[in-house]
């Protein structure tokens, strides 16, 4: 790949990307994916978070990381982060600021104007906009001379909601890391460890829904049309930590007892080895019921064959192919969904094979680490492009 430079002395670019930490999550782990590709092309790369376990990953591949306290929302420390960044992008002679949360990119908006340094964001979900400070909030993520989407949902929804202009968009959809999600790796050994600790037995059939236990990830759809399911020959998994939320997860517990689904669903807890995890299931759901900015779930999981039933709106439509690769059912119908589960849970072997071959090369044909890293380096090639063209023209 050819590599940009930037300013008239040739020195390599210097992109430094915001967010609010390093600990886990999609926002998270493309930061790190962009930041190590940055490195291998020869830019210099600097991330500023609030740290977190994610950092030594990025420290090992000779990525500058700093720490501030950019995830906070308290207006005095967001006003102090500005004076930090405009030393960090004088010092660093910074070229490209690359905001992906909100608190951090009010400090990276102002900091990039005092010294009149390009800024770029990255739009990752379709925030609450009820309340007019929301909005304003929000609005910070559109501010981006380029904004990246992470789906077409998301771009759509920039226009309609901030105004923003398509030419100023881009959408680069997250990408997966396929060395992870790849079932030819996964050992035997990872699938008794996990068959053992879920007690599941051989020959029954395993529907799972992935996703933190939060009350619009559609785990009481998902209960409820299980209640619907004539034979109930299965083992349902709803793998989530609760991160705190422990009313919900009695709730949970209630709808189970109430549908009489205690033999056969279990709320597992977190899970760190979701490619493994995802090789147990025989269909996996994404039952949300708000949009979903992209749906990483979705994705992975046909990574690794499975068969995929997802919620019809927000970015699923774009990540499924219908009858192909996936399945799609209406929002909140819990009716629907049970019929497609006993659809899907009554395919042929051979019908399954071939959903599964479909669903891995639809998902490496558009979904990959290695393309999201590629178009992400494209949009800062562009800026720096633009930036030359108006110094020239200022000159």
């Amino acid at each position: 790949m050819h590599m940009a430079t930037s300013s008239d002395d040739k020195r390599p670019p210097v992109v430094l990307q915001l967010l609010p930490s390093l600990v886990t999550g999609g926002v998270e782990r493309g930061t790190v994916d962009v930041a190590r590709t940055l490195t291998e092309e020869g830019w210099h790369s600097m991330v500023v978070s609030a740290g977190g376990p994610m950092v030594r990953e990025l420290i090992r591949t000779g990525v500058n990381h700093v720490e501030m306290p950019v995830e906070s929302k308290n207006p005095i420390v967001m006003h102090a982060n500005i004076d930090r960044l405009v030393s960090i992008i004088r010092d660093q002679q910074v070229d490209i600021v690359h905001a992906r949360s909100r608190a951090p990119a009010w400090s990276a908006l102002a900091a990039c104007r005092r010294t009149n340094t390009s800024f770029v964001t990255t739009f990752h979900g379709a925030y609450d906009t009820r309340l007019p400070f929301k909005r304003t909030y929000n609005s910070v993520m559109a501010r981006g001379q380029r904004v990246i989407a992470i789906s077409d949902f998301i771009a759509q929804h920039l226009v309609d909601t901030y105004k923003t202009s398509p030419n100023r968009i881009t959408v680069i959809h997250r990408g997966v890391d396929f060395n992870l999600f790849d079932p030819q790796r996964i050992s035997p050994e990872r699938l008794v460890k996990h068959s053992h600790d879920w007690r599941l037995a051989d020959g029954v059939p395993v529907i799972m829904l992935p996703g933190r236990l939060t009350d619009w990830k559609g785990h009481r759809v998902l209960l409820a049309a299980l209640a619907k399911l004539s034979n109930r020959n299965f083992r349902c998994l709803l793998v989530g930590d609760d991160q705190g939320r422990t009313g919900y997860r009695s709730e949970l517990e209630g709808l189970i007892e109430k549908f009489e689904l205690q033999s056969v669903v279990q709320l597992v807890g977190n899970c760190t080895d979701m490619p493994a995890a995802y090789m147990l299931a025989d269909v996996v759901v994404s039952a949300s019921t708000k949009p979903e900015a992209f749906g990483r779930v979705i994705v992975e999981a046909q990574a690794m064959g499975k068969s995929v039933i997802a919620t019809n709106h927000g970015a699923a439509p774009e990540l499924v192919r219908v009858g192909k690769t996936g399945f799609l059912v209406p929002p909140a119908d819990p009716a629907a969904l049970a019929a497609q589960l006993e659809f899907v849970m009554k395919l042929s072997s051979s019908a399954r094979e071939t959903l599964a071959q479909e669903a891995r090369t639809h998902v490496h044909g558009r979904f990959s680490k290695e393309t999201m890293c590629s178009a992400t380096l494209d949009v800062y090639r562009r800026v720096l492009k633009e930036r030359e063209s108006n110094d020239s023209v200022a000159a």
